[in-house]
């Protein structure tokens, strides 16, 4: 008795040290301190949220009974809804501040997931619910991405999104399993288990997420949201380039399995077991690749990234054995790794301070875009002509949306390069004038001096006009 006594602290302090090693493995010592409790929400978030939506396809059809289309049209109206919310919510946590914003997200999620067990066999309720799940997930996605930018200075924006979505890929990882262990039991062991999961998340956020950031803007927006971003042009060519490089990062889940399986003959346990490389390559190397690109500047990777993603598929034209599959996959989460938190570091760098939450919540709508368009183009072309012409679609697809995104940061670099500020309602356009007194959020250079002397592309970790001052932070990216 007394040597189990003396032993259980020893065995606590070694499986203390033990996370800390696997934190370190994942992260390393350079995660900035102010986002670490962001890591600690993302990660149970995601944990709960993917034991949730990796089987709701399959609630749907084995539990309810519905059929394939139907389900599609209920996963399109959910994502039609959820991009919706997502603007919306960060243009309330604009003015309201992030954290309530955040709160009241994983609040809903824990209430709403109980309408599940609510459904009983009715197929239509069932979609319903369904449809409305995206919604309820999606409240505090903006607000969470905002809270970054109001956590850390504008040169650390790359690594601190990187570092979130390390921590909601450990969770995708480790979701599905806990999910299964939960479906062992029943389906409303499984929608219990989350529904207490996210009241967990909900109470781990309330403890831990600061009520404002040393970066967020000092005082609430005076103007209207969807006015600005109406009008700035810069930023809805960089949400068109986004909404593109969806529509192939969407391809990747859901018509690659189908290509492969269907027309390659891929067994569904094969990709079952190299689908799992996409969170793994993730989790272990997202922030050792940042950090290695850290000082190439952002038009390069974001081009590269997205070109990363669409050519290899490519490849599968040529031969489908596995090595090919692996190494398609493999380069395909490279640019990925890049994409995703380079594209969000410019989403936070265009944004005008005050309009940080709407700005991001309009940029995470575009997810929704290519949930609604991958499937339903690609799918279309592969049955008019072929699983070919489909790959030569996405490549297509990524080329031109690096284009414009290339296109995107060059004028938001000459925006700055020319001194030339926003319009008090938005860029109209890059030579617009603006009231001297309307501060900008830095884009991708610091100054004109600094990019004169760096180039075309300037030196994007600089800070130039950066709020200092303390305010409303928040941040806990579905993917």
């Amino acid at each position: 008795m007394w040597w189990s006594c003396r032993a259980e602290p020893a065995a606590s302090v070694r499986d203390m040290r033990g996370l800390k090693r696997l934190a370190r493995l994942i992260w390393g010592d350079e995660v900035e301190p102010a986002i670490r409790p962001l890591l600690a929400v993302g990660l149970a978030g995601s944990l709960g949220a993917s034991s949730l939506w990796s089987f709701m396809g399959i609630w749907a059809i084995d539990k309810l009974g519905a059929d394939a289309s139907a389900l599609g049209v209920a996963l399109l109206v959910g994502a039609c809804l959820a991009a919706a919310t997502g603007y919306v919510s960060g243009h309330v946590s604009d003015r309201v501040g992030r954290k309530p914003v955040i709160l009241a997200g994983w609040a809903s999620l824990s209430l709403y997931v109980l309408l599940f067990a609510l459904v009983g066999d009715s197929v239509t309720l069932g979609l319903v619910v369904l449809s409305g799940a995206g919604m309820a997930g999606s409240i505090g996605w903006a607000a969470t991405q905002a809270m970054v930018a109001d956590l850390v200075p504008r040169e650390r924006h790359e690594a601190a999104f990187a570092s979130i979505r390390v921590a909601n890929n450990l969770g995708v990882v480790l979701g599905p399993v806990l999910g299964g262990v939960l479906l062992f039991v029943s389906w409303r062991a499984l929608f219990g288990g989350v529904s207490i999961l996210s009241a967990a998340v909900f109470v781990l956020a309330w403890r831990l997420l600061p009520e404002r950031g040393a970066f967020a803007p000092e005082s609430k927006p005076e103007r209207g949201s969807f006015a600005v971003v109406r009008r700035d042009r810069v930023f809805l060519l960089f949400l068109l380039s986004t909404a593109l490089a969806y529509v192939v990062y969407v391809a990747y889940e859901s018509v690659l399995p189908i290509s492969l399986v269907d027309s390659h003959g891929l067994t569904p346990s094969t990709w079952g077991f190299l689908v799992i490389l996409n969170p793994v390559m993730v989790t272990l190397f997202q922030l050792r690749l940042i950090k290695r690109l850290v000082h190439v500047p952002a038009l390069t990777k974001l081009v590269a990234a997205m070109l990363l993603m669409g050519l290899p598929f490519l490849l599968l034209s040529l031969s489908s054995a596995l090595p090919v599959v692996a190494l398609v996959i493999g380069i395909f989460v490279v640019g990925e790794m890049l994409w995703v938190p380079t594209s969000q570091a410019i989403a936070a760098g265009l944004a005008p301070a005050d309009l940080r939450g709407a700005y991001l919540g309009a940029f995470s709508s575009m997810g929704a875009v290519g949930f609604a368009l991958a499937p339903f183009f690609g799918l279309l072309v592969r049955d008019a002509a072929g699983d070919t012409a489909m790959w030569v679609f996405f490549a297509g697809m990524s080329i031109i949306g690096a284009a414009v995104g290339a296109v995107a940061v060059q004028l938001a670099y000459s925006r700055r390069f020319t001194g030339q500020p926003r319009e008090r309602e938005g860029s109209a356009a890059v030579s617009s004038p603006a009231p001297p007194d309307l501060q900008a959020e830095p884009a991708l250079v610091a100054d004109a001096a600094a990019a004169a002397t760096a180039g075309v592309h300037g030196d994007e970790h600089q800070d130039g006009n950066r709020h200092s001052q303390p305010a409303d932070p928040q941040r806990s990216a579905r993917e």
